[in-house]
């Protein structure tokens, strides 16, 4: 099968040939750059597929982003928030890396799938939320980081009354009941945690913060210090 007949295959959720050719502009494309922008050790058809799209097509079929502001936390090569905006296009998603590089491949990759909801942040993500507190409808994550380092990092960004999603695979359960006292004292109350499996992956997850109150003005702390002495 081709990359577009794997990607309808697989999905969790039934997709218009709009999405599916954009997906497909973004699978193509990750498999012809991906030495240049050294993105993802995932490059063969059926992978991307299932481990690229349909894993991030949990996360959209399982939180709601339709007209939502989205910040990807340390997004990479563009996962999450390609297939967000692929599949959501009335969601305005904002791909954040310190590497200008693999944002670089996002935006051009945007480009070509013609999607105009797609904008980049390049720096790091403890010193960029300055500008940009708890200004997003939802912040979203893909195994960057374990839980208790992550909620610093992407709480601060999301409004009260928003979301922080976070994708896992077996630790999510663990890792949230870990970072349950960070995330109150972020502002945040585990609202979920919904199995998303994957073939190969059937032991992921989502997991979902409200955000309550506001963050704390200390935080995030340096990344130095979150890593050292984690939530």
């Amino acid at each position: 099968m081709s990359l577009k007949e794997l990607t309808k295959t697989y999905a969790p959720m039934e997709l218009d040939e709009i999405c599916l050719n954009k997906l497909e502009v973004i699978g193509t494309r990750l498999q012809s750059e991906n030495k240049k922008y050294n993105l993802t050790a995932l490059t063969a058809d059926e992978d991307i597929a299932i481990l690229h799209f349909a894993d991030c097509l949990q996360l959209v079929k399982n939180v709601d982003f339709a007209g939502k502001t989205v910040v990807d936390v340390g997004c990479g090569g563009g996962f999450p928030s390609l297939v967000i905006g692929a599949a959501e296009p009335s969601a305005k998603v904002h791909a954040l890396d310190s590497t200008a590089k693999k944002l670089g491949f996002v935006a051009e990759t945007a480009t070509l799938a013609g999607m105009d909801n797609i904008s980049t942040l390049v720096g790091r993500a403890e010193e960029l939320v300055a500008d940009r507190r708890e200004s997003f409808d939802i912040a979203v994550s893909r195994g960057v980081s374990r839980l208790n380092i992550l909620a610093e990092l992407c709480l601060p960004y999301v409004k009260v009354g928003g979301l922080f999603a976070a994708m896992k695979g077996a630790g999510g359960e663990s890792e949230a009941a870990e970072a349950e006292k960070g995330i109150a004292r972020l502002g945040g109350k585990l609202k979920a945690i919904i199995p998303a499996p994957v073939k190969g992956g059937e032991d992921h997850c989502v997991v979902v913060i409200e955000k309550l109150r506001p963050t704390p003005k200390e935080y995030p702390r340096q990344y130095n210090k979150i890593k050292k002495n984690p939530m």
